[in-house]
């Protein structure tokens, strides 16, 4: 058996996350009061705050990594990825960076997110159905009205487009034509992960100078390519704010590199699903609760110890 772990990203937060961890298990409880003021906006909201992108970052990383730890110790794990923020919890748990210099990181990339684009001016649409290929024609022939890219390759039946908003529209109004019917405009504060965030990928191409990151201890399968890779982490996540995020990709690269056992770490279980649409014969856990984290246990086989 090959474990890959896959950590949440952005979106998946909501209050009281994570707290059934802290109240259970020591090592949760050290990683969330090492920052109390992201604990407790985890716990108890507002949600308004939880929801804004400047601070959403660094608490669902803050979770992952609480969930994570009590883990570490139990089982043995081949790969880790995760969904655009949460690449930066997977690195955290590879010990490319520690927890304190990830959760400042995250905080400043949710700042530069958050402040990147003028109100109003980007969006981001769901396209569920249609073919990737149809898709990014589709994004090249409105492209004359302004930046339509995919952000990302969720899994089968599930695309990401993201741009300037005269564009996206454009765009929603074609796939629609070409027989394409669900396709949801995203809650978002901009468009993220496209070319219009190359000022925000140099801003904190600057802010990842301030730190030093050591080689993973666990292969990362990253988002902008969706396989291993031998670049520079720190150019790697500067190109990643701006570029595609190949998840989908992601988890057929980990199958094929044997994975079949996947088990997704943070609030919700969005990852778990796209795992499924992609391979339904790998098996799938979320565990962002201890009531799941204990069904995992009896299907690994492990003591629990270590409180």
């Amino acid at each position: 058996m090959k474990i890959g772990l896959l950590f949440a990203g952005q979106g998946s937060q909501y209050i009281s996350m994570g707290r059934d961890f802290y109240e259970e298990y020591e090592s949760s409880r050290e990683v969330f009061d090492a920052f109390p003021e992201v604990r407790d906006l985890c716990f108890n909201g507002p949600v308004e705050k939880l929801n804004d992108t400047e601070y959403a970052q660094s608490a669902i990383l803050l979770t992952s990594t609480a969930i994570a730890s009590v883990l570490k110790n139990r089982i043995e794990v081949d790969y880790v990825a995760g969904l655009s923020l949460g690449e930066y919890s997977a690195l955290t748990y590879a010990d490319v960076f520690s927890l304190k210099d990830a959760m400042e990181i995250t905080k400043a990339r949710g700042r530069i997110m958050a402040n990147a684009l003028p109100e109003g001016t980007s969006s981001m649409a769901a396209v569920l159905g249609g073919d990737d290929e149809l898709i990014k024609d589709v994004c090249n022939r409105v492209s004359d009205l302004g930046v339509c890219e995919i952000a990302n390759y969720n899994c089968p039946g599930q695309t990401v487009i993201s741009g300037e908003v005269e564009a996206i529209e454009k765009a929603i109004a074609t796939l629609k034509e070409e027989g394409i019917r669900r396709i949801m405009p995203l809650n978002v504060s901009g468009a993220f992960h496209c070319s219009l965030l190359e000022k925000a990928s140099l801003e904190l191409g600057e802010i990842l100078e301030k730190y030093d990151f050591k080689a993973p201890s666990i292969p990362v399968v990253y988002n902008i390519s969706g396989t291993e890779l031998d670049n520079d982490i720190k150019d790697i996540l500067v190109r990643q704010i701006k570029n595609s995020v190949y998840f989908k990709q992601s988890i057929e690269y980990m199958i094929s590199k044997g994975v079949d056992l996947f088990i997704e770490i943070g609030p919700g279980k969005t990852l778990s699903t796209f795992v499924r649409k992609v391979n339904r014969e790998v098996q799938v856990y979320t565990i962002d609760s201890i009531e799941k984290m204990k069904e995992l246990s009896e299907v690994l086989k492990w003591q629990e110890k270590l409180r």
